[in-house]
């Protein structure tokens, strides 16, 4: 994790002022990948005090135009925030519970960045959602999705892979 200097120094380096509210999100989001604007929002009021929603929203802006923060937004869920930029990787998202994990590339440099038909596009990223049950609701044996759920949501996730978002 890094350290509020190491923070201080990032934000330096993307030519970003540094302020409280920018070190405080930046932490937020290093300490919780994955969380949605609120839940940063409580992070941030925790652990600095009163900040408002619009300098939250404003910061989290800043740092995803910065390349310093990544934002994903999963089919059917709000957006969320990671510090992990810079890489190609993709997500695994459970259909019961919402956790969303980190998954590398299957094999090689970046395969999924080779498309069997480019379309004449200069490809240098490709959003991969994996849908499926995280390791604790196949354990307590929850998420029975039911088929209607499981299918309108492939067919998201195919229609948003085919760039039809």
């Amino acid at each position: 994790m890094p350290t509020v200097s190491d923070l201080e120094r990032i934000l330096r380096a993307a030519d970003l002022r540094v302020t409280r509210p920018r070190v405080a999100v930046l932490t937020a989001v290093h300490q919780h990948p994955h969380a949605d604007t609120d839940s940063i929002i409580g992070h941030v009021r925790k652990d600095y005090g009163e900040v408002s929603h619009q300098a939250v929203y404003d910061v989290l802006r800043a740092l995803t135009t910065a390349g310093l923060v990544r934002r994903i937004e999963p089919a059917g869920s709000v957006a969320r925030y990671e510090a992990r930029v810079g890489d190609n990787h993709h997500h695994a998202v459970c259909r019961s519970c919402g956790v969303i994990a980190d998954v590398d590339c299957a094999a090689g440099q970046t395969p999924c960045l080779t498309a069997s038909d480019d379309r004449g596009f200069v490809i240098d990223e490709a959003e991969v959602v994996y849908w499926g049950l995280c390791p604790e609701c196949v354990a307590a044996g929850s998420g029975a999705a039911t088929s209607e759920t499981a299918t309108s949501e492939t067919a998201a996730s195919e229609t948003a892979a085919l760039g039809g978002s």
